[in-house]
């Protein structure tokens, strides 16, 4: 009657093979697909191809009249948030310069900007003022679409 330590033995010397063959197997198949020509020349073509692919989806994004008109509201915005400011209307100029920075292409370097050029008092009411925006344009955005998506 064989014993438990001579069955679990003859277990692992099984597997062990077991894995040897499977990784030796691999090998094998790699190798076979390596030494393909086709395998290379599909490789090089999906090489070729890949950077294509987002230039092409860059050239369909980017559209040069939304562009303009995104930096004509921009500078209008911010136009509009220093003449409120230079009145003393803070609240005002606060809220056109929140909406300039929901238009701007690069938010974070407009705040170092703001953070330099306005009052602290300002500033801060801008910051608190970032998030209330950025809801208010979610809700304008998700009802535009409905207003799409609806046929009537």
């Amino acid at each position: 009657m064989p014993s438990v330590r001579s069955l679990l033995g003859l277990l692992a010397t099984a597997a062990v093979c077991g894995a040897f063959a499977f990784l030796g197997y691999c090998v094998y198949l790699d190798r076979k697909r390596r030494g393909d020509p086709a395998f290379k020349r599909r490789l090089r073509d999906k090489r070729r191809a890949e950077p294509q692919k987002p230039q092409e989806r860059g050239t369909q994004l980017w559209d040069p009249a939304k562009n303009k008109k995104l930096q004509e509201l921009f500078l209008q915005e911010v136009r509009m948030g220093e003449l409120w400011l230079s009145r003393g209307e803070h609240r005002m100029g606060v809220q056109h310069l929140s909406n300039a920075l929901l238009v701007c292409g690069q938010p974070q370097e407009l705040l170092k900007v703001f953070k330099h050029t306005l009052p602290p008092k300002v500033f801060e009411m801008l910051l608190h003022k970032i998030p209330l925006i950025c809801q208010q344009f979610e809700a304008d955005m998700n009802e535009q679409e409905c207003l799409e998506d609806d046929p009537d």
